[in-house]
Order: structure tokens, then C-alpha cells, then sequence
């Protein structure tokens, strides 16, 4: 099974969120240092999976052609700079849809599971608000990492409401990149110090 894989939230986390969405790729603005930590997620061996809600489609902002280029783009930018994005997996519901592949429902992960037969519990979940914190404690993913680049402020509070907090909170990707990398080492080396701490 796989071991080492990161999902990834998009908007907020990869790139600058939008209250109007993003809908076409003009409007795909990488945050600093995003495309560095995929290079280095990507060079110290890890798969990296995207996973992302995306209720532009069903507001009629965006169509999955439309969501595909920007994909598209996203991943051929993150490859120039020397990281990968092995897939995307998105929902395309409302909230009252009643999917199962809404975060903070685990359907996205569950979906990726499958696909690659991927060990959860040695997997992680990097996000920016409190639903990707708890779709990761949902899938039963081995860490989760809460960045400040989005709606951490209300993320942490919705989080201790639930009773839940991530593994680490990080300024930004890059600096949970570096966290995950460095856990990853010092397990290796067989640390104590490897267990993840809380942040």
C-alpha cells in the first residue's frame, strides 16, 4: 500500500481563495512559496492528491470543461517547477445535495483510497479551513496540518467546538511541507521525536 501521500486542499491552501470564486485560470493566483513545497513534497517522495469542493459548477459559474483547464494549468505550472500532482478529485455538489464527497465528508479520501490503495493512517490532509481538518479525522488519516493562508482563525475555533485540532498549524504549504518532510526523516531514523506534535 501507499504510504507516503498528501492530500491537499485547493482554494486557501494552494492557491489565494475567492468569495467569488475561481472560474477561470486568470483568476488562479499560486500563494508564495505553494509551488516550492510541492517540489519538495514531490522530490522527498511523496504523492500528492488534490482534493477539492467546488460549487461553482452547480452555480453555474464554471463548467467541468472550465474547471478541467484550470487543472490542467495548475498541474503543468506545479511540474515546471519541478514538483507533481498525481490527481484532483472534486465534488461538484451544493451543500444540500446530500453527497457523500463533500468535505468534511471523507468521500474525496475514501475515492483516492480505492484508486491507489493508499495506507491512510501513514497519510496526511493539509488544508486551510475546519472541514478539511475534519475530513481527515473522518478518513482516518495519520496527521492533519491547519495553514494560516485561509480561514484558520475560524477553522481552529469550529475545530475546538468539535473537540478536534490538527496535527500542526503552519504559516503556509511550504511550511507544512516541511513539517511533513521532516517527520517523515526522523521516522526513518527511528526518533521517538517523530510523533506529531500539536501546533
Amino acid at each position: 500500500m501507499l504510504k507516503k501521500v498528501v492530500f491537499l486542499d485547493r482554494d486557501g491552501t494552494i492557491n489565494q481563495d475567492s468569495a467569488a470564486y475561481i472560474k477561470n485560470w486568470s483568476e488562479f493566483k499560486f500563494l508564495p512559496r505553494s509551488i516550492e513545497a510541492l517540489r519538495d513534497l514531490t522530490a522527498a517522495g511523496f504523492m500528492i492528491v488534490v482534493i477539492t469542493n467546488q460549487t461553482a459548477i452547480p452555480r453555474g459559474l464554471i463548467s467541468p470543461a472550465g474547471l478541467e483547464n484550470i487543472h490542467s494549468k495548475m498541474k503543468a505550472a506545479v511540474h515546471s517547477g519541478g514538483g507533481k500532482i498525481s490527481d484532483i478529485l472534486f465534488c461538484p455538489h451544493m451543500p444540500q445535495d446530500g453527497c457523500d464527497c463533500r468535505k468534511p465528508l471523507p468521500g474525496l479520501i475514501i475515492q483516492a483510497q480505492k484508486k491507489y490503495h493508499i495506507d491512510l493512517a501513514a497519510s496526511g490532509m493539509i488544508g486551510d479551513s475546519a472541514r478539511d481538518i475534519e475530513c481527515a479525522h473522518e478518513a482516518g488519516c495519520g496527521y492533519s496540518i491547519l495553514v494560516k493562508t485561509g480561514k484558520h482563525q475560524e477553522a481552529e475555533l469550529r475545530l475546538a467546538d468539535a473537540g478536534l485540532r490538527a496535527h500542526y498549524v503552519a504559516a503556509d504549504l511550504y511550511d507544512a511541507a516541511e513539517w511533513i518532510i521532516h517527520r517523515s526523516l526522523e521516522r526513518i531514523c527511528s526518533s521517538p521525536s517523530g510523533e506529531p506534535k500539536t501546533g
